[in-house]
């Protein structure tokens, strides 16, 4: 098995994180994987936030539904239309932030590193609480937020294949 496959398959959703800080360059290094994922006609509509604040993640943990996570530190995955390049693609804004987020959830895995994914669009609340709690402009969309952090807890890597649902050349 590549070492990809490995870290697709290692890649599993963490709840429990040790208190060490994740260090800075590791954190760009997500960023990063994030910012090399494909997008449609390379619109590339994402932008980041990363809080690393201890005060700033309580109110993230106290504030978004299944939010309440130990992690010491977060990525907001953000579309903003006024810095993609190619407006056309505008509408396939989710697909290309979610595409990045996947790529910072198996970097991560990789670094040794933990992280969960927590749902902001389309849930309302979730999106009104991020841009309150990040200062967000009403144009930047929160897609996701990733807490990322050093697991306090182990899992087994896995892949979840279910050849029932594999349809060849016809459903």
């Amino acid at each position: 098995m590549t070492d990809v496959m490995q870290m697709i398959y290692k890649r599993r959703s963490i709840r429990k994180y040790t208190d060490q800080k994740v260090e800075k360059e590791k954190l760009e290094l997500l960023l990063k994987a994030a910012m090399a994922a494909p997008s449609a006609s390379n619109n590339q509509p994402w932008e980041f936030v990363v809080v690393t604040d201890a005060a700033t993640m309580k109110q993230l943990r106290e504030g978004l539904e299944y939010g309440n996570y130990n992690a010491p530190c977060a990525i907001i995955v953000c579309e903003n239309p006024h810095v993609g390049k190619a407006p056309k693609s505008e509408r396939f804004w989710v697909q290309d932030c979610s595409a990045a987020t996947e790529n910072i959830l198996i970097a991560a895995a990789g670094l040794g590193l933990g992280t969960v994914w927590i749902a902001g669009y389309p849930k309302e609340k979730q999106v009104v609480t991020l841009r309150d709690i990040l200062g967000l402009p009403e144009h930047v969309t929160p897609l996701c937020t990733i807490y990322v952090g050093y697991p306090a807890e182990e899992k087994e890597p896995r892949t979840q294949y279910d050849p029932a649902r594999v349809h060849w050349e016809k459903y």
